[in-house]
């Protein structure tokens, strides 16, 4: 053990002067890290390391959100949507409902009198209700749908409790993607959003203060859509409010003609005749032909563009779009044309999401919290650093070495990561210095233990390590899996705690162990001791 190669001498300080580099910009402001990325030449920039580690809500202060789905409009969307899937079944086998589909809290209900007509449409009906699916269990045995005929031809189609639960769960998911990349155009960083409970969203933005514009962005299901206006308010159409008239209702087809989800891009620009703020917008290639088709077939008509079930525009159809792009006015303001352009791009909500809880940290709590982390882990440090040090002499000085390196990497790592620092994050630390040098504290006592055996020193340094190694891989391996089990079950501050505490145990192979046993025979060498001072 007391052999080391010059490579591994340099490989070993390589490795620990880059981890402290990277560590070097997280002890800057971010208005000095972004004054020294503008003023030094870029291969400067490309070299040096500008990353840091980003404070938590708890630290620097912030907004914080909980999202619910709307469950009884979530319901309302599922049964128009059913609506719509019987109403093609019908359709595809020839049956015409007696009195037309009518909407029910949980479903909808039709009736049809003529016994051939309904045995010929009940296949189609039953096949609409599927199996539910969960995403651990697999099968579960239930269904979406309940149907229910009566004898005198009405007929019920209700959703089961299993089924909404299922699309509440689905609706949440989709519902994250979609606010993260809300919460990402809005220039944020870091943002934190997570799934709490079955069917709320925790979103946590540091450093944000004015958090009124985020309500608003996340407020919004943003569900874009062309349809065309009705002649008369009578037959399939709804009664939407236009902007064009001033919030008076107006009769608009019920038929999508495309929607926001087959678009590519949507940016703000002004108009070129009246320099009002627009939207325009880019289709894919499914969009585009679609578009295109509509615009064709209704040359000389309005269309109406519904944006939230409100009709912000109508403009008369001139001529075939088949290009794939176009765009939105509306009365916009700069920054509302700003707005509706992420909205767009982010893509719509798949349900209603209700701000149930709203709150804000301010800046000066979370300096609290930082000075508060700073004294516990002053405190912390000089205590160990102390007794190390009364205990092992010179090998407790190589310990508070290695331990100092330990913290830097542990602070290198979460910058390379861009990991978020919360306060908890703060407790991981000073629990991974713990941690830390009771791997310094196994190995000395191994050695104690040889050298009262009787062996000589080189052995007893060589026996101390190689046998106090398997205790140390046992004991940092148990802490290991408890910290994983805690970042993939555990949410917010806990996987923050969980994340530092998982780098400090990584750390601990290359300090406690590596560098500990390299100074130790870099010491040896040089002094030759006949007596080891422990």
């Amino acid at each position: 053990m007391l052999r080391f190669s010059t490579s591994k001498i340099v490989g070993t300080l390589a490795v620990i002067i880059v981890g402290l580099a990277l560590a070097i910009p997280s002890f800057f402001s971010p208005e000095q890290r972004k004054a020294f990325v503008a003023s030094a030449p870029s291969w400067l920039t490309a070299i040096v390391p500008t990353r840091a580690i980003v404070l938590g809500l708890d630290l620097q202060g912030g907004s914080q959100i909980v999202l619910e789905v709307d469950r009884p409009d979530l319901q309302r969307t599922m049964a128009q949507q059913l609506r719509d899937d019987v109403r093609r079944a019908l359709r595809e086998e020839g049956v015409q409902a007696d009195g037309g589909i009518q909407l029910t809290p949980r479903g909808v209900q039709l009736r049809i009198g003529d016994a051939a007509n309904r045995a010929k449409a009940m296949p189609k009906l039953q096949a609409l209700s599927q199996p539910v699916a969960d995403a651990v269990l697999g099968q579960t045995g239930a269904r979406t749908l309940e149907l229910r005929e009566e004898p005198n031809g009405s007929i019920q189609l209700a959703f089961t409790e299993a089924g909404i639960n299922a699309r509440i769960r689905r609706a949440v998911s989709q519902a994250i993607e979609v606010v993260r990349r809300r919460v990402d155009l809005g220039g944020t960083t870091e943002p934190s959003i997570q799934q709490q409970g079955a069917d709320r969203i925790l979103v946590q933005v540091p450093g944000l203060q004015d958090p009124q514009r985020l309500e608003e962005q996340l407020g919004k299901t943003a569900k874009l859509e062309f349809r065309m206006l009705a002649d008369s308010p009578a037959g399939d159409v709804d009664m939407l409010p236009s902007r064009d008239a001033g919030g008076q209702k107006v009769p608009v087809e019920r038929r999508v003609m495309a929607d926001g989800a087959d678009l590519t891009d949507a940016q703000p620009g002004f108009d070129q005749k009246t320099n009002e703020p627009i939207v325009n917008f880019k289709f894919n290639l499914r969009g585009a032909q679609r578009f295109g088709q509509a615009t064709s077939e209704n040359v000389g008509r309005p269309m109406a563009i519904v944006l939230d079930n409100e009709v912000v525009s109508a403009p008369r159809i001139l001529q075939p779009i088949t290009g794939g792009q176009g765009q939105i006015s509306g009365r916009f303001t700069v920054q509302q044309a700003n707005d509706l352009s992420v909205l767009l791009r982010a893509g719509a909500l798949p349900a209603k999401l209700n701000i149930i809880e709203r709150r804000t940290v301010g800046p000066g709590l979370g300096r609290d919290s930082i000075e508060a982390g700073k004294h516990a882990t002053l405190a912390a440090t000089l205590l160990v650093v102390t007794m190390m040090f009364a205990c092992y002499g010179v090998f407790g000085l190589f310990a508070n070495i290695a331990l100092l390196v330990h913290v830097g990497l542990i602070l290198g790592l979460m910058s390379v990561l861009e990991a978020t620092m919360t306060l908890p994050g703060i407790a991981g630390i000073v629990l991974t210095i713990g941690t830390a040098v009771d791997s310094n504290v196994l190995i000395y006592e191994r050695v104690r233990e040889e050298v009262r055996a009787g062996r000589s020193i080189p052995s007893a340094l060589q026996a101390g390590f190689d046998r106090a190694f398997a205790t140390i891989v046992d004991s940092n391996s148990t802490m290991a899996i408890a910290a994983i089990i805690l970042f993939f079950l555990g949410s917010g501050p806990v996987r923050g705690f969980a994340v530092v505490f998982i780098l400090g145990i990584m750390t601990t192979v290359i300090t406690a162990v590596t560098l500990t046993r390299m100074m130790i025979a870099v010491w040896y060498h040089r002094f030759r001791p006949k007596v080891l001072p422990i």
